[in-house]
């Protein structure tokens, strides 16, 4: 299988969506060079870039795998049908395992996307103001798939230009490398894009998501300074704010909201379109795949009467969309809510058009507290916090004892407080491993985690294959 650096190519995706950003028709192989004749084909080709972040069957996208899988909130329900999944759980996936290679090819085909736009863009004759936008989403969708590539694998070829064939077998590029370009190009995508666009442009990136994505690469080099100083860009934009309901981030109809910041469009409730999450990871009793299945020591993180517990996890004898839930069939008795809707009308659980929030209001904020905190700076670590916490508490059964201000001036208790806020505020939104990597705490929290080794997955054995000048990640 080849590198999709191999071609000077693409193709631009029919994706059938509601949203105008992914609304075009297909317009079929060509190459990149006769194709950047007019601002037609450069919207055109921006819009494929998208194409790569999509959760569905077409792309195969097992990120949440990762994320989820070989972490502590879940382990490998279903039926068997995917070793890759069981592999992760247990620790014992190879350079072999698909869903590397999988992932690896689909991240790097929207980096490839994401350069070509930006090599032909200068030479169509457009207008400069949507040229300027068109060239900050490129950079901002260019340094979100890096910034997945880095967490997965660490040090990654860079690629910032689309490369003939004899200069392809690069070696690896150092991830601190990576994360300087990730951090600069968004600067500039900030630069360019819009704060918001209209409700029929949902999806493309803006200012904020660019600021926001920023911070987190600051955020896994530990750069505690610069990650307050983007949040506060963040936060200087005006326009985000927690939803007052915890589940509008979760409801097709609330989707988009003052809390999303970077939010992934799915759409169309059938087979192989949409979120493949809704029948990857609904339970088996309700026709599902039942991939994911919730561990107990998860549910019993969440605090006594936080009501986020039963947004994020269905336990017995709970509505569990359109249905009451019932004992999945794995040794666990819980099954993920979040992503998920009601497929009841359905014979077999399909993809679903709820999108996946990868940067929500929630988690700047638990930034921000975590990077005070680092500081040394406890007492202004605990409003951004509290912030996080007060929203729970209002809509808990009891507001008056559930969820207590944290009040601790101690910087390692207010260090635990903040992670254990992020485990339940942000369950199962696929932060968990890479959470528990960058902490450090990996090899003491998860069973048959190997320090030294997993904090990163094998590079693909076919893009060794490809490419002599990689170098497997050490333990593999």
């Amino acid at each position: 299988m080849k590198s999709p650096y191999h071609f000077f190519f693409f193709a631009i995706l029919a994706l059938t969506s509601c949203q105008d950003i992914l609304d075009k028709e297909p317009i079929s192989t060509l190459d990149a060079g006769s194709f950047f004749q007019s601002a037609e084909d450069a919207e055109q080709a921006m819009n494929a870039a998208y194409s790569s972040l999509l959760f569905n069957n077409n792309n195969s996208n097992f990120y949440w795998g990762f994320a989820e899988i070989t972490a502590d909130a879940a382990i490998t329900g279903g039926d068997g049908s995917r070793p890759g999944l069981v592999e992760m759980d247990a620790f014992t996936y190879t350079p072999r395992t698909e869903e590397f290679n999988t992932f690896w090819k689909l991240q790097f085909d929207g980096i490839t996307q994401c350069n070509l736009v930006l090599d032909n863009l200068p030479k169509v004759e457009m207008d400069e103001q949507r040229r300027n936008q068109i060239t900050g989403e490129a950079l901002f969708l260019r340094s979100y798939y890096y910034f997945l590539l880095v967490q997965v694998f660490g040090d990654v070829p860079l690629f910032t230009t689309v490369a003939p064939p004899d200069q392809l077998k690069v070696p690896r590029t150092p991830k601190a490398q990576i994360f300087a370009q990730i951090e600069g190009d968004c600067e500039q995508a900030a630069q360019l894009l819009p704060t918001s666009y209209p409700p029929s442009q949902a999806g493309r990136a803006t200012k904020g998501a660019a600021y926001a994505l920023a911070a987190k690469a600051f955020l896994y080099e530990k750069n505690w300074g610069k990650v307050v100083e983007y949040v506060d860009k963040v936060k200087a934009l005006g326009v985000y704010d927690l939803m007052p309901d915890y589940q509008d981030n979760f409801r097709k109809e609330t989707q988009n909201n003052a809390e999303s910041i970077w939010e992934i469009q799915h759409a169309n409730l059938e087979l192989g379109v949409g979120n493949f999450l809704n029948q990857w990871w609904l339970s088996k009793k309700l026709q599902g795949y039942g991939f994911a299945e919730v561990t107990e020591e998860y549910v019993n993180a969440f605090e006594p009467g936080d009501p986020r517990r039963k947004f994020t996890v269905a336990s017995k004898d709970e509505e569990y969309f359109g249905a009451i839930y019932k004992n999945s069939f794995s040794s666990t008795k819980y099954s993920p809510r979040k992503f998920l809707q009601d497929t009841s009308a359905i014979t077999q659980a399909s993809d679903g058009d709820i999108n996946y929030t990868a940067i929500r209001y929630s988690e700047v904020l638990l930034w921000e507290a975590e990077a005070l905190n680092e500081l040394g700076r406890t007492a202004d670590a605990q409003p951004p916090l509290e912030q996080v916490r007060a929203r729970a508490r209002a809509q808990a059964d009891d507001p008056v004892t559930a969820l207590p201000t944290i009040s601790t001036m101690d910087q390692t208790e207010m260090r635990q407080a903040i992670r254990h806020e992020r485990q339940v505020e942000l369950g199962f939104e696929l932060h968990r491993f890479f959470d528990l990597v960058r902490w450090g705490i990996a090899a003491d929290v998860l069973p048959g985690f190997e320090a030294g080794k997993h904090e990163v997955f094998p590079l693909p054995q076919t893009e060794l294959d490809l490419n002599p000048a990689l170098e497997q990640n050490g333990g593999y």
